[in-house]
């Protein structure tokens, strides 16, 4: 597995997600947060920095706008092998992202409510979650991704192979 330095979490289903943190501290892993996991994960003893605090913009909106910016999404997509990619992180303070553990907001599961209105429906549209997961995949060579709480405990094994 590729070396990870830095992890973004954002995760609707939190099982495993404690356990999982920790394994990734103890790989010296930084890990970055929104919300409700950081939360959950600062619960649970993990070192977290929220990701407000690293792109010096706050959550606002409702929670509708927390990791659309260039500081998540340049870390997420610069070609670790160009420089000129890496030059323009380096001027403008960006991190490189090594992984993220994204799974999106239960969207079937808002709809299928009976009393869920079109409103409530809307606001379950998951906007930041999907765009870094496009991210993430369109740079694949250099960005792990992880979805599914039941592939923690292979991550995990795999980085200690």
């Amino acid at each position: 597995m590729k070396n990870i330095k830095k992890v973004l979490i954002s995760v609707t289903d939190k099982k495993g997600i404690v356990e999982f943190a920790k394994g990734l501290q103890d790989f010296n892993i930084e890990i970055l947060s929104t919300g409700g996991t950081a939360s959950r994960l600062r619960d649970g003893g993990i070192h977290v920095t929220d990701v407000s605090d690293y792109t010096g913009f706050p959550e606002m909106m409702d929670g509708r706008l927390k990791t659309l910016h260039p500081k998540i999404h340049g870390g997420l997509l610069a070609l670790r092998n160009d420089e000129k990619h890496m030059n323009a992180a380096a001027q403008h303070g960006i991190d490189m992202i090594d992984m993220v553990v994204i799974n999106l907001y239960r969207f079937e599961d808002t709809v299928a409510k009976k009393d869920c209105t079109l409103e409530e429906a809307f606001e379950h549209i998951d906007i930041g979650g999907p765009a870094m997961l496009r991210a993430a995949a369109k740079n694949y060579k250099y960005v792990t991704v992880v979805t599914d709480p039941d592939d923690y405990p292979r991550v995990l094994k795999e980085m200690k192979e």
